[in-house]
């Protein structure tokens, strides 16, 4: 399975200059490419092929006085950024076509450089790990970078990235085999909500943190602060950083929680079921702030990834599942129920529910049902270990192959 491991790098002066240049450099080409696919297709002329592409956008561009300033940067980043357009427009092909599940995905646009995150790829090629600690990068030098864990095997690909508040990171891709945690007896059924992040179905509750409404007073003030200032001034684009990392702060705190909570879930069970919630629908009503400030969705993946890499089984429940309507004692359906209604009493067995708690048993029998008819992988009824999907990266990486490369398994310094 593929993993992503994140380290915070800290270039010097003359290495964010290379840094900047070799995000604008893959930046045009992007532009360029997609430009020329865009005009081809409304003069009605076939599809052009990436290799026409990297010959005249690349190869060719270099040698031309307006685009001389391509040679600045490894070729390495110019290829990798054709080869991240073409799995764009294939993302966009498949989605068209119903090849690609999910959420319909759009058709690549142009980047600019004011977007509040820039990024180049790497493979192997064009990067190394050196024994000081320091990351070597072509034609940008060796970065440091804060390790706060060791790699678990030599990386593939290397992502470098700069966010809207002036962080650099270093992401690696690595293929590393499931660590397999010994095998438990407990299941859980897991029901998101607002008042609670989380109700286990043995009772147990998981505050919800609410880190977006805490830091609220602050982030007006900024952002009040932020409004009055000039447009285009340096005032203003110090103004801008403040309030950006303000909300870094509060999404690395939303992360740091949801992966200790996620651990913890998984560690403890070896089944977990969670309701399939539509968040994006959810993120339309009245309570969309409080919504986005949970962050279910990467929750929910985070526990997906996690037990696939554990050896533990994992189900969705499908989000028409009457969860809070149905008696978890006697299975009666009570009909719904608004919001404010936090506790109820069965009508048939006389049963008094909290409503998140007999939610959360009902998802685990939902989900106990499910692996029972063999929607999802798991241990059959002998046993026998059923082998498990597939997890890629958080996204699609033009990496290179382990044979033959020049890296260095763990880290490096320590």
């Amino acid at each position: 399975m593929q993993l992503r491991y994140n380290y915070r790098a800290y270039p010097d002066a003359s290495q964010r200059r290379a840094l900047a240049s070799a995000f604008g450099c893959a930046r045009v080409v992007w532009n360029d490419c997609l430009r020329d696919r865009k005009e081809a297709h409304a003069a009605g002329l076939p599809y052009v092929k990436s290799t026409e592409l990297s010959r005249l956008r690349i190869t060719q561009a270099k040698r031309t006085e307006e685009r001389a300033w391509l040679a600045d940067v490894s070729a390495v980043v110019l290829q990798q950024s054709l080869r991240d357009l073409d799995t764009a427009c294939k993302n966009f092909f498949d989605s068209v076509k119903g090849k690609r599940q999910g959420r319909k995905v759009g058709p690549p646009r142009y980047k600019s450089k004011k977007d509040t995150r820039q990024s180049v790829r790497l493979n192997t090629n064009a990067f190394s790990l050196q024994d000081d600690g320091t990351v070597y990068v072509a034609k940008v030098g060796n970065l440091k970078a804060k390790w706060s864990r060791r790699l678990p095997a030599a990386p593939t690909s290397l992502t470098l990235t700069k966010d809207s508040s002036g962080r650099y990171f270093l992401s690696f891709v690595v293929d590393t085999e499931p660590d397999i945690l010994p095998g438990l007896e407990t299941e859980a059924g897991v029901d998101l909500g607002l008042s609670a992040f989380a109700v286990l179905s043995d009772g147990s509750k998981i505050d919800s943190p609410r880190f977006l409404r805490r830091a609220e007073k602050k982030l007006k003030r900024l952002q009040r602060e932020l409004s009055r200032k000039v447009k285009g001034s340096k005032n203003r684009a110090r103004a801008r950083l403040k309030v950006a990392r303000r909300h870094a702060k509060v999404a690395d705190r939303r992360r740091d929680f949801h992966h200790k909570a996620s651990t913890q879930i998984i560690r403890d069970n070896q089944a977990v079921y969670v309701e399939d919630l539509a968040v994006s629908g959810l993120g339309r009503t009245r309570l969309a702030k409080s919504v986005h400030d949970a962050g279910w969705s990467a929750f929910v993946g985070m526990l997906e990834y996690k037990a696939v890499r554990h050896g533990r089984t994992f189900a969705k429940v499908d989000r028409a599942f009457p969860s809070s309507q149905v008696c978890s004692a006697c299975g009666s359906r009570d009909g719904p129920k608004p919001l404010h209604v936090r506790e109820w009493t069965c009508g048939a067995c006389a049963t008094v529910h909290d409503r998140d708690h007999n939610a959360s048993r009902n998802v685990l029998f939902e989900g106990r049902r499910i692996v029972a008819t063999g929607r999802v992988e798991t241990p059959n009824a002998c046993g026998a270990p059923v082998r498990r999907a597939h997890v890629p990266a958080q996204r699609v990486e033009a990496g290179s192959p382990r044979k033959g490369q020049t890296t260095q398994t763990g880290t490096p310094g320590l």
